[in-house]
């Protein structure tokens, strides 16, 4: 199936909408309009505003969830030191596949994240502000609403306003990927830790968050602190947004009071009553087996005791009929192909580790899962960014929830249900700057005569299987491996490797050590 998400979902509100106030009398709130619904904003203090977020526990709402006090005290006590003025960045850049609700404030709802935004930069004294996105739409949108206000990136404004284009990434939605771009770099991960609050954007320091958090940010402001508790649970008070798809009729964005019964969200969503699993998270966040599900409530405290995760507020149920782990492999193989390329952990472990449980999949037994669970221990906790721990999180947790189709995979041969691909991708052809290149390595067995060239040239994607030959990666060759890849076919002395342009996604599981015959027209 491999829908791809629109990018504006129907949106449903569960009690007092606070984020989406007004989205039922308008399409999108032009300034006008957000001020006859919100009313005006007046200027504050820089210590009031951190005042105000530690009163009602504002945290990043981007998956961090740093708190955002202590951010914004940090970016003011590094701009005081240094002497220069800090810049405040708006992080819209949603580029995870299952991820839509920043882009639905910042398509209807572009005002309150920009009224945050300026009321932090008012209070910090910053003179710059970037705004981060990955549609053509958020950037039509945001462009609109920076006009509407009067803001440019003209020399002698008070405060200069620019948008900044971002890829469709896993990676790019990283804190240091969005300064990277807003620098005039890539949109990827330096390779290096370095704190926003220190050096950011033209190296100064840096506030940097959420979308959806400097719109909390501004409803706050307007609220008050007392006002705006009285909605949800004392010790995350507010409401949460939630982009639901996976198993369910048709994906939504939703508004809830946090403290909302998760199972009362999923069954609004259309979502089976009772999953055999829920991804919370995102594809970097965790697996809930249907019952912890049933008993968690939206929160951060609850769903990890869950052992899920908010994360950046994706939910997935999953239907019983479609084989869950197949599911999962069609993620790990998209998150393996999604690599910034900077270090090993990440270009070759994740390739690795999807095509270990491809192997797991296809009946490898005990010794394919015990080498799986080797790969994703090596790789977890030594990347250069946030990437090969997320996507380790992913499989861990997945090989974790689904115990049951696991032993049926690795000991006999399947668990007898197709894999439907409810779980939502890019469509082909999505290619932007860094991502999958679109074709994929192939090797015709009848050929092949395991001498194993390509396992030295090309260690990301090839690696030695237990038979003694070559196992691929079943994923897209990454743009940055394209040189490589070409090599090890050229150096391939039996001409058995090939490039093809990758086939479309299929339900089947690949056979155990990934042996298949080239597919005849490419498919």
């Amino acid at each position: 199936m491999n829908a791809e998400l629109p990018d504006v979902l129907d949106l449903r509100v569960v009690g007092v909408p606070q984020l989406t106030a007004g989205l039922d009398l308008a399409r999108r709130l032009d300034l006008d309009m957000h001020l006859k619904v919100h009313g005006p904003l007046q200027p504050m203090p820089g210590e009031r505003l951190a005042e105000l977020a530690e009163l009602i526990s504002l945290k990043g709402k981007g998956g961090a969830g740093f708190p955002f006090g202590k951010k914004l005290r940090a970016v003011a006590k590094s701009a005081i030191r240094r002497g220069v003025r800090p810049v405040v960045v708006i992080n819209g850049s949603e580029g995870e596949p299952n991820c839509r609700k920043d882009t639905l404030i910042m398509n209807r709802a572009p005002h309150l994240p920009l009224d945050g935004a300026l009321l932090a930069a008012e209070a910090l004294g910053a003179r710059t502000l970037v705004i981060a996105v990955t549609r053509d739409s958020t950037e039509s949108s945001m462009r609109q609403a920076l006009a509407e206000r009067g803001l440019s990136d003209r020399r002698g404004q008070p405060l200069r306003a620019r948008v900044v284009r971002t890829p469709e990434r896993m990676v790019s939605g990283e804190s240091s990927a969005v300064i990277r771009a807003a620098n005039g770099g890539p949109s990827l991960p330096p390779g290096r830790k370095v704190r926003a609050s220190d050096s950011g954007v033209a190296n100064a320091p840096t506030l940097l968050s959420n979308c959806e958090t400097f719109a909390q940010l501004a409803v706050a402001a307007r609220l008050g602190a007392d006002r705006y508790g009285s909605i949800g649970l004392s010790t995350e008070p507010g409401t949460v947004m939630l982009t639901v798809s996976g198993s369910v009729p048709r994906p939504l964005v939703m508004e809830v009071p946090s403290g909302v019964p998760l199972r009362y969200v999923l069954e609004l969503a259309g979502a089976p009553p009772m999953p055999q699993g829920v991804l919370s998270g995102g594809y970097h966040g965790k697996w809930m087996d249907g019952m912890s599900a049933h008993g968690a409530t939206i929160s951060r405290a609850s769903m990890d005791a869950a052992g899920g995760a908010l994360g950046a507020g994706a939910l997935l149920p999953l239907s019983p009929d479609t084989c869950p782990l197949g599911e999962c492999l069609r993620v790990a193989n998209w998150l393996a192909a999604e690599t910034a390329g900077q270090c090993g952990p990440c270009k070759l472990g994740l390739p690795a580790a999807a095509a270990g449980l491809a192997e797991v999949l296809g009946g490898g037994g005990r010794t394919a899962l015990e080498a799986l669970r080797q790969v994703t221990q090596s790789v977890k906790g030594r990347g250069a960014c946030a990437h090969p721990d997320g996507s380790v999180r992913f499989l861990t947790s997945s090989l974790s929830a689904f115990t049951d189709d696991l032993a049926a995979h690795a000991l006999q041969g399947g668990c007898g249900r197709p894999t439907h691909g409810v779980l939502p991708l890019p469509s082909p052809g999505y290619q932007e700057e860094g991502i999958p290149s679109g074709q994929k390595l192939m090797v015709d067995w009848t050929l092949c005569k395991g001498q194993l060239i390509c396992v030295g040239v090309l260690p990301e994607l090839v690696r030695q299987g237990p038979d003694g030959y070559p196992v691929l990666a079943d994923t897209p060759v990454p743009l940055h491996l394209q040189g490589e890849t070409q090599r090890a076919v050229r150096r391939c002395p039996e001409l058995a490797l090939r490039l093809e342009e990758a086939p479309a996604p299929r339900n089947a599981i690949p056979p155990s050590g990934g042996r298949k015959a080239l597919p005849r027209g490419g498919g």
